[in-house]
């Protein structure tokens, strides 16, 4: 009986899947982020920023929400909260996402895009790939990097990550 627990403990921790094998040596495919969900103030706004440096296609757009998917079926749902919401940025939940741009040229371009919207944008070379740093619409932190985690194992955590 104890070592049910123990396993258990261990599984929820992050050290072993379920089955008792070490995360991404199961048999199945590890879960992945398919879709993420985003309050914004002004929905058109928001809409037009994410498209432009997502480069992804509108398929459901209302007058509260919009749905944004890419050619491999990821999903950004931006829902509009209104002016007077606030974002705290340092509380509970999820602050940010980063993304990551096909090429350098694409990095370029993203980075094009952050500066068209925001006046705060810096690059940097961070354990062998580059980030680019801005703000979207709603003074939220967009970060994207080049290469990926695929092609640029991270080894550190990112210094920014502490900034908050």
């Amino acid at each position: 009986m104890g070592s049910d627990i123990s396993e258990e403990a261990g599984a929820s921790q992050g050290n072993v899947s379920g089955d008792g094998t070490p995360p991404g040596q199961g048999g199945g495919h590890p879960l992945q982020l398919a879709s993420a969900v985003m309050f914004v103030a002004e929905l058109d706004r928001s809409v037009a920023f994410y498209r432009e440096l997502l480069e992804w296609d509108v398929t459901v757009h209302n007058e509260s929400v919009a749905l944004l998917v890419n050619p491999d079926g990821y999903q950004l749902y931006l829902r509009t909260r209104g002016r007077r919401a606030q974002h705290p940025v340092g509380n509970i939940g999820v602050q940010y996402l980063i993304w990551t741009a096909r090429d350098e040229t694409d990095l370029l371009r993203c980075e094009e895009v952050l500066r068209k919207y925001s006046t705060q944008v810096t690059r940097q070379t961070v354990d062998g790939f580059n980030l680019v740093e801005g703000y979207g619409p709603d003074q939220v932190p967009v970060m994207v990097t080049y290469p990926g985690p695929e092609q640029a194992p991270r080894h550190e955590i990112l210094q920014r990550i502490y900034g908050w």
